[in-house]
């Protein structure tokens, strides 16, 4: 049996995302109902528009972003489109898109430069 799968191409300066999933159980342990959950504000690119139209380049400006970039976008930005069973997306404009989520490692061991060290204070 195939089954079709429906892809989207943004259009001008919109954003496809897969929004990252709402916590089902809070830090404390306590499952959250569906109802008190937060709309996720977090997510992964997966398609980019060309840009924003400039007219007086005659040509589309590119966004500063790629498929695969985790951004962090504004809470009620975008609209939120299901397009096959169990897979929605965001579509979101540059305009809510807040900035680019990366990850850097942290040295956490003891005696490690900037941990457990207090500030320097100047003269």
């Amino acid at each position: 049996m195939n089954r079709e799968r429906i892809f989207v191409e943004p259009l001008g300066d919109r954003v496809v995302v897969y929004p990252d999933p709402p916590d089902d159980v809070s830090e404390g342990g306590i499952i959250i109902p569906d109802l008190a959950k937060h709309r996720p504000q977090m997510g992964t690119v997966v398609a980019v528009g060309p840009g924003r139209w400039v007219p007086e380049m005659q040509d589309y400006k590119p966004l500063g972003l790629e498929a695969g970039d985790r951004i962090l976008f504004s809470k009620y930005g975008g609209t939120d489109i299901e397009l096959n069973i169990d897979e929605s997306v965001t579509i979101i404009n540059e305009a809510d898109i807040m900035g680019i989520v990366r990850t850097v490692e942290v040295d956490m061991s003891p005696g490690a430069v900037g941990v457990d060290e207090p500030a320097a204070e100047t003269a």
